[in-house]
């Protein structure tokens, strides 16, 4: 089974591919995560550069235990795309040390993405944003731009041919959110759902009417630029701020919270014949 290791600068994703996973719950009591694309297991955690590759391996040991998984037993490989680059060189020194004898992808400058990079400097594109493209082209073949709601909230964009285009990056949700909070010592924090109505009729609905509906027009209006620049595309939207946000928006078709998963899987198979 392919261990897929995704770092954003707030949240951890990790996903295990491999066989369907049993049609027990898990261990508390849900339904397993298993869809058609082969994501039998999945989890999400706060970012933590501070972390050793010792305290990498002992949580992902934990993360499996709980699932009834062995991490040396089950897991065949491990893939490995991130934002932030001292969790990359612990994650790498990890592999290194625990996991030696498996096939391990981390993805960056010299990895195989079978995908053309058009970016002026292509070692400039961050892994998740690539791993994000390649993704949406498997699932979505044609031009697509792929929006993706995390700590920033980027824009990639995909031609009919599966290149890279390149996109827009804007601040995300969090550090808006962050920025408005200490500059307005009058505001508080607020939990992020949908108001009543648009027009707010308290602090809070207000701050929630203006992240929710501003957002969602802020997606709109840059898809809609880009449409205007580089023809009719299928949007999907990614990150831990997609269900938020997109059911709110007007152009995004597709929701796809694991988009970055499914590409990195792809990617460590195009490096690593036979690989999971």
């Amino acid at each position: 089974m392919l261990l897929a290791i995704d770092v954003g600068n707030t949240e951890t994703v990790v996903g295990l591919f491999g066989p369907e996973a049993p049609d027990s719950p898990d261990a508390m009591g849900f339904a397993r995560a298993t869809d058609e694309r082969g994501l039998a297991f999945h989890w999400r955690l706060s970012t933590v550069a501070e972390r050793t590759p010792d305290e990498h391996a002992m949580v992902l040991t934990q993360l499996l235990d709980l699932e009834g998984l062995d991490l040396r037993a089950d897991v065949s490989a491990i893939a490995i795309s991130s934002s932030v680059p001292p969790v990359t060189t612990q994650l790498r020194r990890m592999a290194n040390r625990w996991f030696a004898e498996l096939d391990v992808t981390v993805l960056g400058p010299g990895t195989r993405s079978g995908m053309a990079i058009l970016y002026d400097n292509p070692r400039e594109v961050g892994a998740d944003r690539i791993a994000n493209s390649v993704g949406a082209y498997d699932l979505y073949p044609g031009a697509a731009i792929v929006v993706d709601l995390g700590t920033a909230t980027t824009f990639d964009v995909i031609s009919e041919r599966g290149e890279y285009l390149g996109g827009a990056i804007a601040p995300g949700v969090a550090i808006s959110l962050e920025a408005l909070y200490t500059q307005a010592s009058a505001l508080r924090s607020v939990e992020l759902v949908r108001p009543r109505s648009v027009v707010g009729r308290s602090t809070v609905e207000s701050i929630q009417s203006g992240v929710l509906y501003g957002f969602a027009a802020q997606v709109d209006g840059v898809v809609a630029r880009i449409v205007d620049e580089v023809g009719p595309a299928t949007v999907i939207a990614t990150g831990g701020l997609a269900g938020l946000i997109a059911p709110h928006t007007t152009s995004v078709e597709h929701v796809e919270p694991w988009l970055t998963l499914h590409g990195l899987r792809i990617i460590h198979g195009r490096n690593h014949s036979g690989a999971a």
